[in-house]
């Protein structure tokens, strides 16, 4: 069989996978923005917890996250929670999450009722023990 007859042949078949890709190429928001960086910072642990990784904190649309990077670890803890510290001091009222997992990428939504602009410093906190496992300064 030539080239030819074997390009004729897959003709329909070509022309049916193109209109799909069209239509959802057509059909698919195009307003989506790629969501900004606001601050970032180098986990380190505290009150002898290993803790390390990345965090970032990035905003998309009117939402805020917070993405824990793909090399995080916590050595574990009983009760570990997420939140905001300014100068050093923890500031209950920002708990806003509690830990998916001791490692790996994870992204958390953070309220709208949080300033993250008002905090120098992300934490991952013992709520059971009132003590941070880990900290990063905020850049």
């Amino acid at each position: 069989m030539s080239i030819s007859t074997k390009i004729r042949m897959a003709g329909p078949a070509m022309g049916s996978a193109i209109a799909l890709a069209l239509m959802f190429a057509l059909t698919t928001p195009q307003t989506a923005a790629a969501a900004e960086t606001l601050k970032q910072g180098q986990l380190v642990g505290e009150n002898k917890h290993i803790t390390t990784g990345n965090v970032t904190i990035e905003r998309d649309g009117d939402r805020t996250y917070v993405i824990l990077g793909p090399k995080f670890s916590l050595d574990g803890a009983p009760d570990p929670k997420l939140g905001f510290s300014k100068d050093g001091k923890y500031d209950k009222s920002t708990t806003f999450a509690k830990l998916k997992s001791l490692n790996g990428r994870q992204v958390y939504e953070i309220p709208k009722s949080i300033s993250v602009a008002a905090y120098d410093q992300f934490v991952v906190w013992c709520e059971k023990f009132s003590v941070s496992l880990g900290s990063a300064k905020l850049n």
